[in-house]
């Protein structure tokens, strides 16, 4: 079976599942960090959720840059940061600073 054979409803069904493994994923790993994420992939938890907002005003729904966060983090943003967010490097910050510009630009 390849991914046209797919019927449009299932392949949504499984896009969702991975979604929701993926976020379920990062919850049960606060140690890797979001500049970690964005340095090596190019998006991290915030842009998940930025993504997720998004595809709500797609759809109508008005969904808040903070309730949009708290679905992918599990819990208040604030909340998150104060708990596991650690201090990022020199060179982490700079590698976020071209990675930003490359993947985000201006969009958040």
């Amino acid at each position: 079976m390849t991914h046209s054979d797919i019927d449009p409803a299932t392949r949504e069904a499984l896009e969702a599942a991975a979604f929701r493994r993926l976020v379920a994923h990062l919850r049960d790993r606060p140690d890797v960090q979001n500049i970690d994420l964005m340095n090596l992939g190019g998006f991290c938890r915030n842009c998940l959720s930025r993504w997720y907002a998004e595809a709500a005003a797609e759809r109508g729904i008005a969904l808040d840059k903070e309730a949009a966060r708290e679905i992918v983090y599990g819990m208040p943003y604030a909340e998150w940061k104060a708990l596991h967010q650690t201090e990022a490097s020199r060179e982490q910050q700079a590698a976020f600073a071209e990675s930003f510009a490359r993947n985000v630009g201006g969009a958040r």
